[in-house]
């Protein structure tokens, strides 16, 4: 008789032989941010229609951390001369953990290799974007990142053949 075993029954057994045998693992973890004026503490001097977006993506590749993040925004006071992820929780101002960009412009990118501090921040909701302007010094737009996309990856060796297996539960 022959039993069919379901594609992901089967990456997760996959995955399971290959941290047991201590193949590098990587994992990587999306973040998304929605900017408000609404959400940043103290409140600024700023236009209501104030806005942007923050994602992120923190790659862990054993012990090594990195993120690649976008930040888009309109309607601010004036020129961006600073954005940060910084460590709090909503409604709460918090320390800077890592610092992207200053000045800064719209659609603006970059990759940095992160702390374990900064990624565990993020992972446990205790992190947020913020983007600051000469009129609003301590922040204009604000908002906590939030995971929105998980991916796990494997390698193991079968039959001599390197697999990679990926495994990207639902949220």
């Amino acid at each position: 008789m022959l039993k069919l075993v379901s594609l992901g029954a089967m990456a997760v057994a996959l995955a399971a032989a290959a941290v047991a045998l201590g193949a590098p693992a990587k994992s990587t973890y999306t973040y998304k941010a929605t900017l408000t004026t609404a959400s940043e503490v103290p409140k600024p001097d700023a236009p209501a229609k104030a806005q942007g977006v923050f994602t992120t993506t923190v790659t862990e590749n054993g012990a090594a951390r990195s993120i690649r993040w976008t930040l888009t925004f309109r309607n601010l006071s004036g020129k961006v001369v600073a954005a940060h992820i910084h460590k709090g929780k909503p409604g709460v101002a918090g320390a800077v953990l890592l610092g992207l960009c200053g000045p800064c412009k719209n659609g603006q990118t970059g990759r940095l290799t992160i702390s374990t501090d900064v990624a565990d921040a993020l992972e446990q909701g205790r992190a947020y974007g913020n983007v600051h302007t000469a009129r609003n010094a301590a922040g204009e737009i604000r908002g906590q990142a939030k995971l929105v996309k998980r991916s796990e990856a494997a390698a193991t060796e079968i039959a001599g053949t390197m697999v990679r297996v990926v495994a990207t539960p639902s949220l």
